[in-house]
């Protein structure tokens, strides 16, 4: 199969690239390097670029309803405020635990997830953040909680918890999870599941790391199309552009001894599908 078209949207050296997500008040992708521990922003038409120091590890950060953005630390979910003041909303710093992915809800609240830095099986969790800051655990005893989504009715939520090598599947009830199942089992020899986007044809899109590729499985679970890449750790993939048809993909160079030159960097492959727009955080 030949290479995907894609391009390079910034070339960057992140550690671990991760979390793209688009701010449409903004016109801009955002996407975090989690061990560099800088949030990054995009504008594709204009090319202009931010870089902002976090002080600690951020598994990702993610536009407000009221401007700025909430950030899933190692020591908990805090927000900045459109000024670049910093307030916790809610932290919960547990020794050898950082925070990982994280996305919003239809119903503007966080889920953000969090893994130990040795991925130790159980040591993760999936919290829902309210916009007040109240916190319920969603599953506990996951290993790296990783890809979360939402189908375009919101009657199903995505969830990886990549260890296992799926992506399962959940009824969401408008505020909270149930009947988890697996929708999709992925194969050793392709790597594992990472960060995952919806389009609006319902298709789920996921990153596989150390598989080199990103794959979109239809509603049903059938494997209908793969993009190939250069580089071996994609970890996350968002819509974004006009229309929201353009896939941004974000990659790493941790653990490899021999990275590809656009390891780390932030890819798109433009005009791959319709993508749908994700809520803000109502917080």
């Amino acid at each position: 199969m030949p290479a995907t078209a894609f391009e390079v949207a910034v070339r960057e050296t992140a550690e671990l690239g991760e979390g793209p997500v688009w701010d449409a008040a903004a016109g801009r992708l955002v996407w975090v390097d989690i061990l560099g521990s800088r949030i990054h922003t995009h504008d594709p038409v204009s090319g202009r670029r931010t870089v902002r120091a976090t002080g600690q590890h951020v598994g990702a950060a993610l536009p407000r309803t009221s401007g700025g953005l909430v950030v899933n630390l190692r020591d908990g979910v805090a927000c900045y405020e459109a000024d670049g003041s910093f307030a916790w909303l809610a932290r919960d710093a547990v020794p050898g635990r950082r925070g990982n992915d994280a996305a919003v809800a239809p119903d503007g609240s966080l889920w953000a997830g969090t893994m130990r830095y040795d991925e130790a099986p159980g040591g993760g969790t999936l919290t829902r953040i309210a916009p007040d800051g109240t916190t319920t655990e969603l599953f506990g005893s996951v290993a790296v909680s990783n890809g979360i989504g939402w189908s375009p009715d919101a009657a199903f939520v995505y969830y990886v918890d990549s260890p296992t090598r799926r992506i399962d599947v959940c009824g969401f009830d408008g505020r909270l999870p149930y009947d988890r199942r697996p929708f999709v089992e992925i194969e050793p020899e392709a790597g594992y599941p990472d960060g995952l986007t919806v389009d609006a044809d319902g298709c789920v899109w996921v990153a596989l790391w150390d598989g080199g590729q990103v794959r979109r499985y239809t509603p049903d679970g059938r494997l209908d199309r793969v993009l190939r890449l250069p580089v071996r750790r994609p970890t996350a993939c968002a819509f974004g552009g006009a229309g929201l048809r353009d896939l941004y993909i974000t990659t790493a160079r941790t653990g490899l001894a021999r990275p590809h030159p656009l390891s780390g960097s932030l890819l798109v492959v433009p005009d791959a599908g319709a993508g749908m727009q994700t809520p803000a955080f109502a917080g």
